[in-house]
């Protein structure tokens, strides 16, 4: 009986792994590892080692009337942003939400701006990211799959 439940167990979590591989993404894996450092050099600090957010509710303002750095893990509001729009805000900042992340265009080059982009899409699971997609029209994103 154990053995049957471990096989089912097993087929259960390939089945699973299957279905989270189907999704089809604009970036390359060699993109999200090389987003995976940047990530962790330059937004960690603000927006937790696994993008998670660096507050519990990132919708109350800060004290002086900002917002706190989001999640960007899926769990926030970025997959509600078009690629071009969560490029403008890696380049020049959060203030366009009222947000105190400074710009990181003059910091980075544009392969790691669209690679840390890739890295925390990567945490978004299959549904999220298919949302973004069809929410964004997302089939013809600049930047593409890339080896670069």
């Amino acid at each position: 009986m154990l053995f049957l439940a471990g096989i089912l167990l097993l087929l259960g979590l390939a089945a699973c792994e299957k279905e989270n591989n189907n999704a089809t993404r604009w970036y390359s894996q060699k993109q999200v590892i090389i987003g995976a450092k940047v990530f962790s050099n330059q937004c960690a600090t603000c927006h937790g080692d696994q993008a998670e957010g660096a507050v519990d509710n990132w919708k109350v303002r800060l004290e002086d009337g900002s917002y706190p750095a989001p999640p960007l893990n899926g769990s926030g509001h970025a997959w509600h942003h078009s690629l071009p729009l969560l490029l403008q805000v890696v380049q020049q900042g959060g203030a366009l939400f009222d947000g105190k992340m400074p710009g990181f265009g003059n910091k980075l080059n544009e392969a790691e701006q669209y690679a840390v982009i890739a890295w925390f899409q990567s945490l978004w699971g299959d549904e999220t990211y298919q949302l973004w997609q069809e929410g964004n029209n997302a089939t013809q994103i600049i930047g593409g799959n890339s080896d670069d």
